[in-house]
């Protein structure tokens, strides 16, 4: 039992740890403004690089296929999220026109 204790305090310590020292260190200095600029950009560069495989590669092994149902459902939705800014709405246009897609004949898509 002790040997439990000591295993979840250890995985607990190793996880707090590399995300309280960089929040300890830096909430005390002021960051230069480029930087604070740079740290903004690294959510959507994240959200991008887990969305784009998602949206382009499709089989196994992976291709490129640009005429995806998801990627074009995608693109109408994140322009309706850049211009609205609105998360509800961006949630339900993209449920709907995913669901629209799915109701198209596949063939539709090789027109494109």
């Amino acid at each position: 039992m002790v040997d439990y204790l000591l295993l979840l305090l250890g995985m607990g310590l190793v996880t707090y740890l590399p995300r309280w020292l960089p929040l300890h260190y830096l909430s005390r200095r002021s960051l230069p403004e480029w930087f604070v600029q740079w740290l903004e950009l690294i959510p959507a560069a994240i959200l991008s690089a887990l969305l784009l495989p998602a949206l382009i590669l499709k089989g196994e092994p992976r291709y490129i296929d640009l005429l995806r149902p998801e990627l074009w459902v995608a693109l109408p939705t994140f322009a309706f999220a850049w211009w609205t800014r609105s998360l509800g709405g961006t949630v339900v246009v993209g449920m709907l026109l995913f669901w629209l897609a799915g109701k198209m004949d596949p063939r539709w898509f090789a027109w494109l």
